[in-house]
Formats: C-alpha cells, sequence, structure tokens
C-alpha cells in the first residue's frame, strides 16, 4: 500500500536555528559546534557528545531536557522519543503538522549531526559477538533516516568531512539551501544502507547463512578514479569493513593515483602471490589485465622475480608486480629496469624505497601482510537485473587429496611443478593452460573459448620466451602443465605433450576421463587428478 504524497512546500534556505550533535566520531565537532553557537545556533546534544561540547565552555542542551526523560537502558534510549523524532520529521508547511508541533511542546530540529556508532572498526577489531552486537546502532540511523525523509526542511550531516560546506553555507546564505539538503539526504541514506549492509554481512559471515534471504552490500568512497575501464566510462573506489591485507587496505607510499586497471591488476596479482607461503618460498606474480603472464618461485625474491619475467617479457611491460615478501634492494632494482606499473607487497626496505623513488609514477603499495588464501569471503558481479554472489574461491591445493590416474608416477620434480602449476592456475582466466618447469611458469595460455586453444598458445608464448632468450630449445621441453578444468577430449592433452609436458594435473570429471587416461598412458605421461576445478571467468 502507498503513502499520499504530503502538500510541501520546501523553501529555498533554511535557516539553522537549533542543532543536533550526537556522534560517535567526534573530529572536528567541538570547533564546529563553537562555529554554530557563535552564529546563533541552539545547541542540543546527547551523552559524551553534550560533555565534550559543554566542556568546551559552549552552550549546549542535554537532550534530556528536551525529552523531560532521562537516558535509560545504559543509554540504548535516549533519542527514540516524540520530541525528538517530531522535531526531525514535521513538515512545517503542512499546518497539521504545526499543529501538533505547538501542541505536544515539539520543538523544531533545522540540523541533525550524527555519526554512528563504530560497527566497522569494531569488526575489522575482531571483537567477539556480544561487543559486536553492542556496537549496533539504532538511534542513529532512525535519526538520520527521518532527518533525510524531511530534507524539505531539515539538513543531516553524517561526516565530519561536511562541516566546512556547511558553516559556508550559513555564512554566505544565511542558512542551507534545498540543493545541498537534498544532496546531504542523499548521502545520509547511502551511509546507512552501507552500515546496515555491513551489519547484515556480519551476521550472514557469523551464523554461516549461505544464501540469504536479502542481501546487501556497500562501501565508503576512498577515492573517485579519474574513469573506469575506459575514459568514457566514470568509477570509484570503494572499501569495506574487511580487514583483509591486499589493495584496500595498503598503504601507498609513493606514484601517482591508482587507476580503475590498476586496482583491478593489483588485486589479482596480490591473491595470486598470497597462494605461496614466504616461509617455503620467496614467489614473485607478474600480472597483465588479470591475467599472469609470469609466476615464479626461487631461491630469493630476486630469483623467482628473474624467472618471472623470463616467462613473457614482452607482456611484462606495463604489468603489475606482486611479492610475497619484504621487496629488497636486490629485487627492487631488477624490478625498475623495465616499465612497471605498480609493485605490492607485504613490506619494503628504506634502501629498496629509495631506489623505486627514482621512478616517480611507479606505484609502490605495501599491505603490512598477506592475505590468507584459505579465508571465506563472497565475490559479487553484476548482471543485467542482479547480482551473482558466490564464496571465494579458497580451494587449496594442500588440501585436495591427489590421484594419480596413470600408469606412470610422478617424479618428485614434477609433483612439486605439478601443485605449483594448479596453485597458478587458479588465477588464471578460463580456459587456463599453465606449463611449468623448475617452480616458474614457461607458458600461460588464458581466456580461450577452447582449451586446446589455450594449450597451443601457452606453447607459443613458451617458444617466443625462448627464442627472445637466445635458446635452442623451447622452455616447454621437459614441463608440467596444469588445466582448470578436465580435458573434454585427449585433443588438448596431446597438444601439451607435443609441446614438451611430461606430466599433467588436471580436475577430471569427463564421461571422458578414461579416453583422456588412455592417451596418457600411451605417450607416457604421469596425470593427477585434483576433483577441484578452477573457473575463473
Amino acid at each position: 500500500m502507498s503513502v499520499a504524497p504530503l502538500s510541501v512546500s520546501a523553501p529555498e534556505v533554511v535557516s539553522v536555528k537549533r542543532a543536533l550533535i550526537s556522534v560517535s566520531d567526534k573530529t572536528g565537532i567541538v570547533d564546529f559546534a563553537k562555529a554554530l553557537a557563535d552564529k546563533g545556533v541552539e545547541l542540543v546534544s546527547t551523552g559524551g557528545t553534550c560533555k565534550a561540547i559543554a566542556d568546551a565552555g559552549i552552550p549546549v542542551k542535554d537532550i534530556s531536557e528536551v525529552t523531560e526523560f532521562p537516558e535509560i537502558m545504559d543509554g540504548r534510549v535516549k533519542t527514540l522519543h516524540p520530541r525528538v523524532h517530531g522535531g526531525l520529521l514535521g513538515a512545517r508547511s503542512v499546518e497539521a503538522h504545526s499543529a501538533a508541533m505547538k501542541e505536544h511542546g515539539i520543538l523544531e530540529i533545522d540540523l541533525l549531526v550524527v555519526n554512528l556508532y563504530p560497527f566497522e572498526e569494531t569488526i575489522l577489531k575482531g571483537a567477539d559477538y556480544a561487543t559486536t552486537v553492542e556496537n549496533i546502532d539504532i538511534g542513529g540511523p532512525a535519526m538520520i533516516r527521518a532527518a533525510a525523509k524531511n530534507h524539505a526542511f531539515v539538513t543531516t550531516l553524517v561526516d565530519p568531512a561536511d562541516y566546512a560546506e556547511i558553516l559556508a553555507q550559513i555564512e554566505e546564505k544565511g542558512g542551507i539551501s534545498y540543493d545541498v539538503r537534498k544532496k546531504f539526504a542523499a548521502k545520509a541514506y547511502a551511509r546507512t544502507a552501507a552500515y546496515d549492509a555491513a551489519i547484515s554481512g556480519w551476521f550472514a559471515a557469523e551464523l554461516e547463512i549461505e544464501s540469504p534471504t536479502f542481501r546487501a552490500f556497500g562501501g565508503e568512497l576512498a577515492e573517485v578514479m579519474r574513469y573506469g575501464e575506459n575514459p568514457h566510462q566514470k568509477a570509484g573506489f570503494y572499501k569495506t569493513a574487511s580487514s583483509r591485507p591486499g589493495v584496500a587496505t595498503a598503504t601507498q607510499v609513493q606514484g601517482k593515483q591508482l587507476s580503475y586497471n590498476n586496482i583491478n591488476d593489483t588485486d589479482a596479482a596480490f591473491e595470486l602471490v598470497c597462494e605461496f607461503d614466504p616461509a617455503v618460498s620467496p614467489a614473485v606474480a607478474i600480472i597483465k589485465h588479470a591475467n599472469p603472464c609470469g609466476v615464479a618461485m626461487g631461491a630469493t625474491l630476486k630469483d623467482a622475480y628473474v624467472k618471472a619475467l623470463a616467462c613473457d617479457p614482452v607482456s611484462a611491460f606495463g604489468g603489475i608486480v606482486a611479492l610475497n615478501g619484504t621487496l629488497d634492494e636486490a629485487v627492487a632494482e631488477e624490478i625498475t629496469k623495465i616499465f612497471v606499473e605498480v609493485i605490492i607487497a607485504p613490506d619494503a626496505t628504506e634502501g629498496a624505497k629509495a631506489l623505486v623513488s627514482k621512478k616517480k609514477n611507479l606505484r609502490l603499495l605495501l599491505t603490512g601482510g598477506l592475505a590468507d588464501p584459505r579465508e571465506e569471503g563472497v565475490t559479487v558481479k553484476s548482471v543485467s537485473g542482479g547480482l551473482l554472489v558466490q564464496n571465494r574461491d579458497n580451494g587449496n591445493i594442500a588440501d585436495i587429496d591427489l590421484k594419480v590416474a596413470t600408469e606412470r608416477q610422478p617424479s618428485e620434480q614434477e609433483m612439486a611443478d605439478l601443485k605449483f602449476a594448479f596453485q597458478v592456475c587458479k588465477h588464471v582466466k578460463s580456459n587456463a593452460i599453465i606449463y611449468v618447469k623448475d617452480g616458474a611458469t614457461v607458458g600461460i595460455g588464458a581466456g580461450q573459448m577452447s582449451r586446446v586453444d589455450s594449450a597451443r598458445i601457452a606453447a607459443r608464448k613458451a617458444e617466443d620466451a625462448a627464442e627472445a632468450a637466445g635458446m635452442t630449445e623451447p622452455l616447454t621441453k621437459g614441463c608440467v602443465v596444469a588445466s582448470d578444468a578436465f580435458f573434454p577430449f585427449a585433443d588438448g592433452l596431446l597438444t601439451a605433450a607435443e609441446a614438451g609436458a611430461t606430466a599433467v594435473i588436471q580436475p577430471g570429471g569427463s564421461m571422458r576421463d578414461q579416453e583422456v587416461i588412455d592417451a596418457a598412458n600411451e605417450a607416457g605421461l604421469a596425470m593427477v587428478m585434483t576433483g577441484m576445478r578452477h573457473f575463473r571467468h
């Protein structure tokens, strides 16, 4: 049932005679309150905010003076009162509303200044269940929504960054313009939406609800991008309440602003390199257009980088480099020999920072740690009229019961390379074929409609890299090969064998698995089945 609209006449400018202030984040609030008071605005406030304002010698009324009712239940109930919500919701150009306000002693509130209990910060700190629930704000969102609905007469402020604009409006116009009131109403609803999204998302994760009936997603604008994937597309970078180390939580030490594509590619690079435990081996991933063009482990990060770069030095130009350890001088010197857009690592030495600083536009991001590849989470993709939501692909090769399906068993080195190849495969667009030798990719085929084409492209790129290095033998001779999904026919497998692969790892699960196994046996290949697919679209 719809509600009939009121006949409301919104003033072009509303003077601010009374402001209600109730903030959790007190950044700048005392200075703002003083500026309002100096302009003759009556201040009403709550709890700790009221004390902070009063302690600064600024005249302020406690909310209980307005409601004539004390704060109760440890502050849970203080603003949920008709004299508060009536003052926020009363449509002053409507005679019946004005009469009701007069009858019940409800004072008009022209400006609401509220920011919410720090729920997002609370979950970032890993607080326990009871503490997290207690940090769900009730009165704040209720007031924000009420004031924003009544933006014809009330201005709603939810962000300390906007205090200066309001003061400028009062100074220049004698009040707040209708356009500004509408703008801040929109921002207010976006804030409560993001807040509720964080709460509902936390509950879904905490209670392990796989497919909630309703699903909300929200974030806070971290940066307005110059443009999106292409110059004609507008874009923004929004951060959520997640503490997962990565591009969103990293500190940018230097370099120009990250682009939309930079952020997308850097996220892909860091998530990939986090698959490899630095305690086991240093690892480096080089990404171009969200696909790896080289990934390797090595005795040092410099060794790993050199091996990764050798896989496809042409595509690495203008790419993203991710490391699973501290960026040191040796690897920084190597990386800066070519043009790359971004380096992302958990940390960097001062010497490495000094080397990178010589490339002023090169972005250096430090995350402070690695992301756990087994951590649960969700990914979201928009489709026309809806959202596709799924759990993050946190499948890990170490947790899989591997089965050798062929007569020949893989050697110890082949098995190590097969595991490495399958970890890389998880981060390559489907259809994906990965050739690996001695802990480094030597050929990558990505995003093809045919698995055979991916196998051929990967082999061809390996030939090109060998030729560029002055080698007479293809890099794929004696390598292993990984496929992100099963081989539907033996042709893809045989293409890999022709390229020089001696062992293969694949999920299996095709109706023709036995045909593929027979082909592997005939070619003398070892084949390992994972039972886990890693499609990435």
